[in-house]
C-alpha cells in the first residue's frame, strides 16, 4: 500500500501522464540502491556507482514509452553512466526526458557513512534543460516564499537579510546549506560572520537541496557550487513543490571552462528555464540519513523511499523477495 503523504500543497495540480512512470522510477532507484549494498563501506565508489547504473538502466528499459537521458552523471569523474542521448524504454507514444544520477554521494557510499542516494527526475518531453558540457553550476535555493526576493547576482549577505524578512526570522535564525569544498571558503566564512547557522556536508547537492525544500526540512536556504546535473534534479522537485532557484554556470576545471568558451556565464538560469512542464522526482535511500537504507527482514529487501510531485511528498517502504523483485509495498 502506499505510504503516508508526508506533506501536501491545499491546491494539487492534476495529474498527468507522467506519473505512468511513477511506478518504474521507484523500481529504478530501489533497485539501484540494493544493488549498492554490497560496496557500502568498500572504498570502491565506481563499483557502487556501476551496480547502481547497471541495476538502474535494467528497470528503465522496461518503462512504458519512451525515455531520453537529458542529464547524466557520471562524465566529470569518469564514473559509469546512463550517457546523455541514450534512450530507454519499451517504445510507444509516451515520450519522456531523464535526470539521473544512479549514486548522489557515491564517496559517502564507499566511506559507508550516511547521506548516500539514487535518483532519478522524470519530466515531460523537451521540458529539461541541457547543459551539455557543464558540470558545474552556482546555485541560490529556497521556498516559495523567496521568489522574487532573492538573487543570485546579490551578496549572501543581502541575501541572508532579505530571506530572513520573507520569512520572519532574524538572520541569525536562519540556517544554510553549503557544501564542504575548498571553493566555499570564504561563502562559509561571511555567512558565518552575518549570523547565520551555516550546514556543511561533505557531499550531496540533492540531500542538501531536500533539507531545505521538504514541508519537514529544517534548512532555509542552499548556497554554493554544485554539479549540473544534481542542479537540474533539484529543479524538478523544487518545481514540484513550488520552491524558488535560480542558477549560473561555474566552471571549475581548465578543460570545462575551454568547452563552455564563448557561453555566457552571466546568464541567470531561472527555475523554469530549468525544467518548463510537469516533473517528479524519485530518490531511495543507501546508507541512511534522508532516506533510510535498505536492510534485510524475513527473507524480503526492505528498502525506504522518496516521491516529490505535483504538490506533494510521500516517502514507500517497498519489500521485495530477493530472487523475484516483486513488489509488496508498505506505509510509514
Amino acid at each position: 500500500m502506499e505510504a503516508v503523504t508526508v506533506g501536501e500543497s491545499a491546491t494539487r495540480p492534476k495529474a498527468g501522464l507522467l506519473r505512468q512512470l511513477e511506478t518504474t522510477a521507484l523500481a529504478a532507484t530501489r533497485e539501484a540502491a540494493i544493488a549498492c549494498q554490497e560496496f557500502v563501506g568498500s572504498g570502491d565508489g565506481k563499483a557502487a556507482d556501476a551496480a547502481a547504473t547497471n541495476a538502474m538502466r535494467e528497470e528503465l528499459a522496461a518503462a512504458p514509452g519512451t525515455g531520453t537521458v537529458i542529464i547524466g552523471e557520471g562524465e566529470k569523474d569518469e564514473a559509469p553512466m546512463l550517457f546523455n542521448g541514450e534512450s530507454v524504454g519499451e517504445g510507444g507514444s509516451l515520450s519522456f526526458d531523464i535526470a539521473v544520477d544512479p549514486l548522489e554521494c557515491t564517496s559517502l557510499c564507499a566511506a559507508g557513512m550516511p547521506g548516500a542516494l539514487t535518483t532519478i527526475a522524470i519530466a515531460e518531453r523537451g521540458s529539461l534543460w541541457e547543459p551539455g558540457p557543464a558540470f558545474y553550476m552556482d546555485k541560490l535555493l529556497g521556498r516559495g516564499e523567496l521568489r522574487g526576493v532573492i538573487d543570485i547576482n546579490e551578496t549572501p549577505e543581502a541575501n541572508l537579510e532579505k530571506a530572513a524578512e520573507a520569512l520572519g526570522k532574524a538572520v541569525t535564525d536562519l540556517r544554510v546549506v553549503v557544501l564542504d569544498k575548498p571553493r566555499h571558503e570564504d561563502l562559509i566564512a561571511r555567512l558565518r560572520a552575518a549570523g547565520a547557522h551555516v550546514s556543511t556536508p561533505s557531499d550531496g547537492d540533492v540531500g542538501g537541496a531536500l533539507q531545505v525544500l521538504l514541508p519537514t526540512a529544517e534548512a532555509d536556504l542552499l548556497m554554493g557550487i554544485g554539479g549540473t546535473p544534481e542542479g537540474v534534479m533539484t529543479a524538478c522537485a523544487a518545481r514540484a513543490l513550488g520552491g524558488f532557484m535560480q542558477g549560473k554556470l561555474a566552471p571549475q576545471k581548465d578543460d570545462e571552462k575551454q568547452a563552455l568558451e564563448g557561453t555566457d556565464l552571466d546568464h541567470v538560469l531561472e527555475l523554469e528555464e530549468m525544467v518548463n512542464g510537469e516533473a517528479f522526482f524519485v530518490a531511495s535511500g543507501v546508507t541512511g540519513g534522508l532516506v533510510a537504507a535498505p536492510r534485510r527482514e524475513d527473507g524480503w529487501n526492505v528498502t525506504e523511499s522518496m516521491v516529490v510531485a505535483a504538490g506533494s511528498v510521500k516517502r514507500v517502504i517497498a519489500h521485495t523477495t530477493a530472487s523475484e523483485n516483486q513488489a509488496n509495498d508498505g506505509g510509514t
